[in-house]
């Protein structure tokens, strides 16, 4: 027996266009909480061109109050970013598609129809700016000087003028490589600006999971590539750096476009 339309809310994912590739997607995706994910656009025989893609979550476990509790718990958050993220996953496969934040929430189908008209305009105007473009993401990292070798010449001196030698010699190979790093974002922006439509720059990664690498993050960058040029970008941005020593350059990839969801700014006033 399906809850009474009072006890839901409208939990949405994304915008895409109505078109018939979403409509033949959607039975076959399961979203947060198990719920099932449906389209919801303006009634009648012209739907407009754009549409929310929405499960109906229970109220209780969906409530202000319920997810000022559920966001502090990190296995529940990890499971509900998971499930949003493959529904939107699964779209961008079939259709060109603008994520929304984990947790968008309305208070029935009619709120959400209500943001959809008002908001409709501007979603179309930032889904023809994505039509044909998919994100990825560019990083660039420097790995630890290496030990000072045993044996070197410094050995045969006092042990703490030998100390002071190796830790010198490790010094400036650090900094070596933060050079060769600084060559490195140079060199892939200049390749990269090359091919993509947009890039948006990203704090670079710190905090547990990044202490746990002995490598420092010093760029993460996510660049909106023309499909038609995404070959050519991987290609460019891969051999950027590959001469140099103690850099390391990842990209990820293909994403939906969470890093240009948001509206471009508006220009400066003259």
């Amino acid at each position: 027996m399906s809850a009474p339309r009072e006890a839901l809310l409208t939990y949405v994912y994304a915008v895409t266009p109505p078109a018939p590739a979403v409509r033949l997607l959607l039975p076959s995706l399961t979203g947060v909480g198990c719920r099932p994910v449906g389209l919801l656009h303006a009634p009648g025989d012209d739907p407009g061109p754009v549409a929310f893609v929405i499960s109906d979550v229970p109220r209780p476990e969906w409530d202000e109050d319920a997810l000022k509790a559920r966001f502090e718990d990190l296995r529940w958050l990890e499971d509900a970013a998971r499930s949003h993220h493959r529904v939107i996953e699964a779209l961008a496969a079939h259709t060109t598609v603008l994520p929304l934040r984990l947790a968008t929430l309305y208070e029935d189908h009619a709120g959400a129809l209500e943001a959809l008209r008002a908001q409709g305009q501007a979603f179309a105007t930032r889904l023809a700016r994505l039509s044909g473009h998919t994100e990825y993401g560019v990083k660039v990292y420097v790995r630890p000087a290496p030990p000072p070798e045993a044996g070197a010449p410094a050995a045969a001196a006092s042990p703490g003028r030998a100390y002071l030698q190796a830790r010198r010699a490790q010094r400036h190979a650090h900094e070596d490589h933060y050079r060769q790093a600084g060559l490195a974002t140079e060199r892939v922006a200049a390749v990269a600006r090359r091919f993509a439509a947009d890039r948006v720059g990203h704090p670079v990664q710190s905090g547990p999971l990044a202490a746990a690498s002995p490598e420092e993050n010093v760029l993460n960058d996510a660049y909106l590539v023309p499909d038609a040029q995404a070959e050519a970008f991987l290609s460019a941005v891969a051999g950027a750096a590959q001469d140099l020593a103690g850099v390391r350059v990842e990209v990820t990839g293909p994403w939906a476009p969470y890093s240009f969801a948001a509206p471009p700014p508006a220009p400066a006033a003259p």
